[in-house]
């Protein structure tokens, strides 16, 4: 079960998460990426952003925090989380329909909000599928 902190309407988690996704999303672009689909909702997981660096396949978990008073952004991408992403990534895979690709990469993205102006921070291959 997830928490969100007090005071946080659902409506405002969702305007805020698309905020930071947004922000993430021209951050990427800025240094070349090519982004190919945001939101994609699968079984396992939401997939923030899927995004072409190259001949990388990237999956961008976005994590935007306006405090560390529940943990850090990137702190907030759990072996659980990278777990439920990997399993979304693997089915997202099987469905098929993606643009050409060598290989998959995960990257996290990490918000400072309370910083005027937020602060981005990018976790190049930040975790495996393969990490127990």
């Amino acid at each position: 079960m997830s928490e969100r902190p007090p005071g946080r309407a659902p409506g405002q988690l969702r305007a805020r998460g698309a905020a930071g996704e947004a922000l993430a999303a021209r951050h990427l672009e800025r240094l070349g990426f090519r982004i190919v689909a945001r939101n994609v909702h699968l079984r396992h997981a939401e997939l923030d952003l899927i995004a072409l660096d190259g001949t990388a396949l990237v999956i961008v978990e976005v994590r935007l925090r306006s405090s560390d008073r529940f943990g850090s952004a990137a702190a907030s991408v759990d072996r659980r989380k990278q777990a439920r992403v990997a399993r979304a990534t693997a089915e997202l895979l099987a469905r098929g329909g993606l643009p050409r690709f060598s290989w998959v990469r995960f990257d996290v993205v990490a918000i400072d909000a309370g910083a005027t102006p937020p602060v981005v921070t990018h976790f190049r291959d930040a975790f495996t599928a393969d990490r127990r």
